[in-house]
């Protein structure tokens, strides 16, 4: 997936598509899974309810 596609850009505003890790500070993204959200860089997993 390509950086583009992980921001929206509309009119005068940029909103993030992903959420970002919180250890990992804003530049890093989590992936989303079907279950879960996981950081590539630290390891940190967040579970979907």
């Amino acid at each position: 997936m390509a950086v583009k596609d992980y921001y929206n850009v509309a009119d005068d505003s940029i909103e993030r598509t992903r959420q970002s890790c919180p250890r990992c500070g804003e530049g890093v993204f989590l992936a989303e899974h079907k279950d879960r959200r996981t950081c590539g860089k630290c390891g940190y997993t967040e579970f979907k309810k």
